[in-house]
């Protein structure tokens, strides 16, 4: 345990943890939406805002932040003017975002080497200012979407009835794509920009296994990322291998292992009926001879019976059907 006096060790936890949580409290909405691959195409677009840095001389994560977030407000504005699609604004995030980035690199004398550990991620090497800007856009992804989690959650189960009762739902819509484009420029340091759609989706879809209920779920999806997280920057110190990697493979892992366990619950979920309990439903019988005729002023007690009426007669219910009575 004495990788926990070391102070690059505590940096990399704390992010870790924070990557952990906000990244499937987030996907959980993305999921809902039916844009998982979304974490992706911001990710291939950070990487612009990163080569943008390098280009300026800023700093990459706020730099990647404001262009990450630019982006996936205009890919939302064209989904709902209806003037490009959800995959074609996709396919824009991905190939426009991932050649800006290698272009901008090169252009600023930086090579695809560079980039690596904004692709892949390098959890050991966040400094104290980087942790510091982790945890800050790291809490305001956290706040905003606990505290608006009825609305998120309406806008995104149901974009045209959130409209009818009155929701923003536009703003809810912009708010819900920028939140998603901070949560991939905070874990660009910790998994990486092409991992960190992992983290977005994978806990969220190992909590639906094994939970039962919108916000059940949310939660238990922020328990299981930050375990991930956790598990995978503890074990890369052991391994010595790279953190994001090992990060995503515990979180799959964690999805196999769910797989068996949603059958068990399943199971034990279920009802169990007993055979007496089960009531064949009744048959109808054709009866031989009625010369009585029912009506209202019959005398026989009347009976509402899926669209026409039953007469109680001789312990029986009978039903006129053409030229002849069913027996019930």
């Amino acid at each position: 345990m004495e990788w926990l006096s070391l102070a690059f060790m505590q940096r990399a936890l704390l992010a870790a943890l924070i990557t952990g949580v906000t990244a499937p409290a987030i996907g959980t909405f993305l999921v809902q939406r039916r844009l998982s691959l979304l974490g992706d195409g911001l990710g291939h677009l950070a990487v612009a805002g990163v080569g943008l840095a390098f280009l300026t001389g800023t700093a990459p994560l706020p730099m990647a932040v404001a262009i990450c977030v630019i982006g996936s407000i205009g890919i939302e504005m064209l989904r709902e003017s209806g003037r490009a699609s959800g995959d074609v604004g996709l396919a824009i995030l991905f190939y426009g975002g991932l050649s800006g980035g290698l272009l901008l690199a090169g252009l600023a004398g930086q090579g695809a080497g560079t980039l690596s550990g904004y692709l892949f991620g390098s959890l050991l090497t966040v400094g104290t200012a980087d942790l510091w800007v982790i945890a800050g856009l790291g809490t305001v992804v956290l706040v905003v979407t606990l505290g608006l989690l009825p609305q998120l959650f309406t806008v995104s189960a149901d974009e045209p009835f959130a409209r009818s009762i009155g929701l923003p739902a536009r703003f809810l819509n912009i708010l819900v794509v920028s939140l998603a484009a901070i949560t991939v420029t905070v874990s660009m340091r910790t998994v990486g920009l092409l991992l960190v759609s992992a983290l977005m989706v994978v806990p969220v879809a190992t909590a639906n296994h094994v939970v039962i209920g919108f916000r059940t779920g949310l939660l238990t999806s922020m328990g299981l990322g930050a375990v991930a997280a956790l598990s995978g920057a503890i074990g890369s110190y052991y391994l010595n291998t790279a953190p994001g990697s090992l990060i995503v493979v515990i979180a799959i892992g964690l999805f196999a292992l769910s797989w068996p366990l949603s059958k068990l619950l399943e199971r034990r979920r279920r009802p169990i009926i007993e055979v007496e309990d089960v009531v064949e439903p009744a048959l109808h019988e054709l009866t031989e001879s009625h010369p009585h005729v029912h009506n209202e002023h019959c005398g026989h007690l009347s009976v509402q019976h899926a669209g026409h009426v039953d007469y109680v007669h001789d312990g029986h219910r009978h039903a006129a059907h053409g030229d002849h009575y069913d027996e019930h």
